[in-house]
């Protein structure tokens, strides 16, 4: 139907799978990942022996395993950019399918391992964390819903949608996991968004997530303690959040130097959700402004892209992804910094994870196969071929 609407342009075939996916990827993008990923094994020589000393492991046991899952997630985001947005699309639905059916599951079959939410299934040599993979199969369906809703006699997709999206804020609330919850509801509210939702309806979502987050605050005292650890003027330094504000304190500029940082013997958490104080510490605000610089440049290009592309669902799906992934980002150095409550998530391709880094190397595979240069034509000789007819 797209096809329809809007033309197609012939593209030359027999060309070779690399040649052609080289020229048409954005390489800026692919290269500020790379980079993500090395300044992770970095800060993961420094922040990951204190916690192997503690567990009886070689001291870069974790470095190891973060190489091995980095590898994988790089191999994946590799072969994921190379698929056509049609064979994205099918990844994408499977992989939803499967991971809401393991969300769904946890409640029965998964672990805390003993930091107070049920997140995880124990495989005996890992864990797995099914909402990672959950967050970019929901955009693609999502954006396949709403591109669906806008065409001729199309289905209701955003109402779907929405139910959707509400059902898995229910499932990771449970868990409790209101940071992926509010990730999740935040990537539909963006894509709802583009594909022209009324201001109304969004202001109206914005005082459900009010009344959702007093709800919450009321009955769950995981959550009321976080937001009131918030809240405090006064931070514990013995608490994670005191442990990294002084440390990102004492980073300064330049840092205290590589391997001179002691955060990391303090913060149980400092090679996953707090890497980015372990990095402010040793590296100080310059390579933490290179961090946001290359999250930044991922984002922003992706969005430049993506403006000129004009099949919906891939520029719906492709900003839901670049969003995403934006705002994770965003999340885990605000809580860092004490700019959020605490939410325990990690800083894609770069905290400790296996979970976290492969599906973020989907979410970024996906996103690069989106934003490839396709040839579409001007919009001005669409709208002349139109007026023509």
């Amino acid at each position: 139907m797209t096809e329809m609407v809007y033309g197609t342009t012939p593209v030359q075939g027999g060309e070779p799978i690399l040649p052609k996916w080289w020229r048409t990827i954005d390489k800026w993008a692919m290269s500020c990942i790379l980079i993500l990923f090395a300044i992770g094994v970095l800060l993961g020589l420094a922040a990951s022996p204190p916690l192997a000393a503690k567990n009886g492991f070689e001291p870069f046991h974790y470095v190891q395993r973060q190489a091995v899952f980095g590898g994988a997630a790089l191999v994946v985001m590799m072969v994921t950019s190379m698929m056509s947005p049609v064979m994205v699309r099918r990844l994408g639905v499977l992989g939803f399918l499967v991971a809401f059916v393991a969300v769904a599951l946890l409640p029965f079959f998964g672990t805390d391992f003993g930091k107070g939410a049920v997140r995880w299934f124990s495989m005996g040599f890992g864990s797995v964390q099914p909402s990672e993979f959950l967050k970019p199969g929901f955009i693609v369906v999502t954006a396949w819903l709403m591109a669906a809703a806008a065409e001729l006699n199309g289905p209701p997709g955003r109402t779907w949608s929405f139910a959707l999206c509400i059902a898995i804020v229910l499932m990771l609330a449970m868990q409790p996991d209101f940071g992926q919850a509010c990730l999740v509801l935040f990537g539909w509210g963006v894509m709802y968004f583009v594909a022209g939702a009324p201001m109304l309806l969004l202001v109206c979502m914005a005082g459900a997530v009010v009344a959702g987050g007093t709800l919450a605050y009321s009955s769950s005292e995981h959550f009321a303690r976080r937001i009131d650890g918030f809240l405090s003027p006064d931070v514990d330094p013995t608490t994670q959040l005191g442990y990294a504000t002084n440390a990102i304190r004492e980073g300064g500029l330049f840092g205290v130097g590589v391997g001179e940082g002691t955060v990391k013997w303090s913060l149980p958490d400092a090679h996953t959700d707090f890497i980015i104080a372990v990095a402010a510490e040793e590296y100080g605000l310059v390579l933490v402004l290179v961090i946001i610089a290359l999250f930044a440049t991922v984002v922003v290009r992706s969005l430049l892209r993506l403006l000129r592309e004009r099949d919906p669902f891939i520029r719906l799906a492709g900003t839901g992804l670049a969003c995403m992934l934006g705002v994770q980002a965003m999340i885990n150095m605000g809580v860092a910094v004490r700019l959020l409550p605490a939410k325990g998530m990690t800083l894609p391709f770069v905290s400790y994870g296996g979970s976290s880094v492969i599906a973020s190397g989907i979410a970024v595979g996906m996103l690069l196969a989106f934003t490839r240069t396709r040839p579409q034509g001007e919009i001005s000789d669409l709208l002349a071929r139109g007026r023509g007819r």
